[in-house]
């Protein structure tokens, strides 16, 4: 989606209409089994096949949350391509559930940055926020809505500690 995938985007970097792919991640027995005991929701639909096979679904579904959770850590975190700029998630507008997840299914996150302003109260930082959709393989749309991510106009101290720039600066 986005035309050359590189790593560490900085604040001038980023402009309305810039447009990113996640990797791909299929969605296994495991995680529905992991993110119920993580979380406790233990429906039925989720973790039993004889309760799911006579669903509408026909089969156990991966719970909402979980395809919401692993979109967000396929987004920045997984691709590093904001690793030079995110400072916090602030939140999300509009969030639907549009179809089901299931096992064996693979999710894409594309994502577009639909806004960028500057911060009100933080002259050094901006708000970033994307139109976000979670896609399956067959090109589904599966979820859908706007994050916004706090980003920072100048370069992290937190980067530059972690390549050890910040120990070679010294």
């Amino acid at each position: 989606m986005k035309d050359k995938p590189r790593l560490g985007y900085r604040y001038d970097d980023l402009f309305v209409g810039m447009r990113f792919r996640s990797p791909g991640r299929t969605i296994t027995d495991a995680d529905l089994v992991g993110f119920a005991g993580l979380t406790g929701d233990y429906s039925e639909l989720h973790t039993s096949d004889v309760y799911a096979q006579s669903s509408q679904f026909g089969r156990k579904v991966a719970h909402g949350m979980l395809g919401l959770a692993y979109a967000h850590g396929l987004m920045w975190a997984r691709t590093g391509e904001l690793r030079e700029t995110a400072i916090a998630f602030l939140g999300i507008d509009g969030w639907k559930f549009l179809g089901p997840i299931f096992v064996g299914d693979t999710i894409f996150v594309d994502y577009e940055l639909a806004e960028l302003r500057d911060s009100r109260s933080r002259p050094t930082q901006a708000i970033a926020t994307f139109e976000v959709k979670v896609v399956k393989q067959d090109g589904a749309i599966v979820q859908q809505g706007r994050k916004a991510l706090l980003v920072s106009k100048v370069p992290l101290e937190a980067v530059a500690a972690s390549t050890g720039a910040a120990a070679a600066a010294s």
